[in-house]
């Protein structure tokens, strides 16, 4: 639990100070005054300090934050939300509303702009520290006991059939393989192999997201059942099996592939088990008592499991690196692939193909940030990345107290010549404060049903 609280207020932090961050350069590079930058909106707590004209604070309610620009007509109208009234006089030079209009747009659009790069700083970074890939793509088995019936011709693959495409796209790792099944953007899955094994082509849209899972779930890796290390202390050494070692048989059961350990293993902590391993050209039986580990299940309970104390020798990350160049190329590829992702989801809510339930709010992003955070700072950062293209794109939705909603203000002032008036600016930014809140309780109550299991 501290560690999803800590990574959530570090993700929504960082990420809320990267957009503001655009504002407030793009406002003091433009020559308009800064009274505020607040993390945060409605009264400052205790944190806050003051540097040359402007505080800086963080305010009780978490969830944005804002940067206050000098202007005599918002002065009254966003006290509320802003935290009360800045009381410094600015000279008219130095007021948002006597900027041009190409000023007014750069201001407003930086904080996407700041996300957008944040984005593409981090792929870019990620891709040229590098990062490990399980480099197989090998299937060992298709278990097809939960397989839709649309993909029943995947049955068909033999094991030991190598993935080589998944429409269209060569894959090189097994995560390479979940993000392409998962793509919820393709409308089938077409799977090209090696070996003269016909293709398969599945029609189960991406946005048949249990569909998509369940694909994924029943492709077991092909990794082969030979011990690559033991731990020491654990049961595995205390029995003798040794590197190099590869299990035949657990009691009367017999091993093909290394998830057929984990399969059998797992649900017999506590037993005795007789282990045959083959050992050069001598074939040796082991008795082993599997300890007790508690782990977390895909349902969130803790339920205790059995381990041998044994890792793998397939399983060996190969760490995918870029030069400079590449890495650059990479960021603004994935950078990219986020976008069109955020996209597609907006627009199938929006027409119904995509359920509005499966929006999630800030119980959803904790639960999220603490999960990435286990898996490692690397994960975290990537996360962190699509959460910004998310708010990117957020932000540039045309409803009123949003970034969007005062570029379409700029461009009715663009096309009539002079600005809506000042009433109907605040009318329209009310209208635009009732949808968000309308989408905050939707948002709260769906992570509030996600967490009742409705």
């Amino acid at each position: 639990m501290l560690l999803t609280l800590a990574s959530f207020a570090f993700v929504l932090g960082v990420l809320i100070f990267v957009h503001e961050l655009g504002h407030f350069i793009a406002a003091k590079a433009v020559g308009i005054g800064v009274p505020r930058f607040s993390i945060g909106f409605g009264p400052a707590t205790p944190l806050r300090f003051r540097r040359g004209e402007t505080e800086y604070v963080i305010a009780w309610f978490p969830l944005g934050g804002y940067v206050k620009m000098a202007s005599r007509e918002e002065q009254d109208a966003m006290a509320g939300v802003e935290g009360g009234e800045t009381p410094e006089e600015y000279p008219e030079d130095q007021l948002f509303e006597n900027k041009s209009l190409a000023a007014r747009i750069l201001v407003i659009s930086a904080g996407v702009a700041m996300n957008f790069l944040f984005a593409w700083l981090i792929y870019s970074a990620v891709a040229a520290v590098g990062w490990p890939e399980d480099p197989t793509t090998t299937i060992g088995r298709v278990v097809a006991d939960e397989l839709p019936d649309a993909a029943a011709p995947l049955v068909e693959v033999p094991g030991g059939t190598q993935i080589l495409r998944i429409n269209g796209d060569t894959v090189a790792s097994w995560r390479q393989i979940f993000l392409a099944i998962a793509d919820p953007t393709t409308e089938r899955l077409r799977f090209d192999f090696a070996g003269g094994v016909d293709p398969v082509i599945l029609p189960i849209r991406g946005t048949d997201v249990d569909d998509r899972i369940a694909v994924f779930a029943s492709l077991v890796p092909g990794w082969e059942p030979v011990v690559g290390r033991v731990s020491p202390g654990t049961p595995a050494e205390a029995a003798g099996i040794e590197a190099g070692d590869r299990i035949l048989r657990i009691d009367s059961d017999t091993v093909e592939l290394w998830a057929d350990v984990s399969a059998l293993v797992g649900p017999r902590p506590g037993d005795s088990l007789s282990v045959l391993v083959q050992r050069g050209d001598a074939v040796v039986s082991l008795p082993i008592v599997p300890q007790s580990h508690s782990v977390r299940g895909a349902d969130g309970e803790v339920v205790e499991v059995g381990q041998l104390g044994i890792w793998i020798a397939d399983l060996e990350p190969v760490t995918v690196r870029y030069g400079l160049f590449g890495a650059v190329v990479q960021g603004a590829r994935l950078t990219w692939h986020d976008t069109e992702l955020v996209l597609f989801t907006l627009k199938g809510i929006v027409t119904g193909q995509i359920s509005s339930r499966e929006i999630g709010g800030p119980v959803l992003i904790g639960q999220m940030s603490g999960e990435f955070a286990r898996r490692g700072f690397v994960a975290l950062l990537m996360f962190m990345a699509l959460l910004s293209v998310n708010l990117a794109i957020i932000n540039l939705l045309p409803i009123p107290v949003l970034d969007g909603g005062h570029l379409v203000f700029l461009g009715i002032e663009g096309v009539r010549g002079k600005p809506l008036s000042l009433n109907a600016r605040m009318r329209l930014t009310q209208f635009g404060m009732v949808l968000i809140m309308l989408l905050v309780v939707l948002v709260f109550t769906n992570d509030i049903l996600r967490i009742l299991g409705g």
